[in-house]
């Protein structure tokens, strides 16, 4: 009788073999491939379970719906966004650290086009309910990048620094949509323009 490696931690009811979780990545990166060819609508259950190479009822077995797979797509790009971003704000610096946040998403969407699909269709499915959040992280950075920088207060500046995050977050999302739409377009020659202009906001 086989006994069971000690160093192996034991598996908790009802949590996924490695077999199933390895299986459920693979959906999840063959939605996303699909999503980024052909949109969310244009995405269907059948065409999934084809492209991974099982039955419909396989992928159900995983996910229960379509909706439920292309909302694990979307988590699993946002994730993967969040930790890239974040990771490059944390070795910036205080001062630079917007400046860091704006060249690590654009470069990141660039990167991952089928990330980005996934996250656009996100959005205008109104899934992405922390959307109308993105200012304030943002907004936090640029009151940090002020004080390392040892600029006075927002107020005598005459600063908002919500609307300036908004504003920065909208053309984030400027750029990149442009640069689906035209893919010759440079969209890091188009954050570092974006970057030059919030500094001469955040350091005048």
């Amino acid at each position: 009788m086989a006994r069971e490696n000690p160093r192996s931690p034991a598996r908790k009811p009802g949590e996924p073999t490695l077999t199933e979780q390895a299986r459920r990545a693979q959906l999840i990166d063959v939605t996303v491939r699909l999503i980024a060819e052909n949109g969310n609508a244009g995405t269907s259950l059948a065409r999934i379970a084809e492209a991974a190479g099982i039955t419909k009822a396989a992928v159900l077995y995983h996910f229960g719906s379509k909706d439920a797979l292309v909302r694990a797509a979307h988590e699993s790009a946002l994730t993967g966004l969040v930790e890239h971003v974040g990771a490059a704000v944390e070795s910036a610096g205080a001062e630079r650290a917007p400046a860091a946040y704006v060249l690590s998403m654009v470069g990141y969407l660039r990167d991952h086009p089928g990330h980005t699909r996934v996250i656009v269709d996100a959005v205008a499915d109104g899934e992405d309910r922390r959307s109308s959040e993105r200012w304030r992280p943002l907004a936090d950075l640029m009151h940090a990048a002020r004080r390392a920088h040892g600029a006075g207060s927002e107020t005598d500046a005459g600063l908002d620094l919500r609307t300036t995050a908004l504003i920065v977050g909208g053309g984030i999302d400027a750029i990149v949509a442009e640069h689906l739409d035209h893919p010759g377009f440079d969209p890091l020659a188009a954050a570092e323009d974006l970057v030059a202009m919030l500094d001469r906001t955040l350091f005048p």
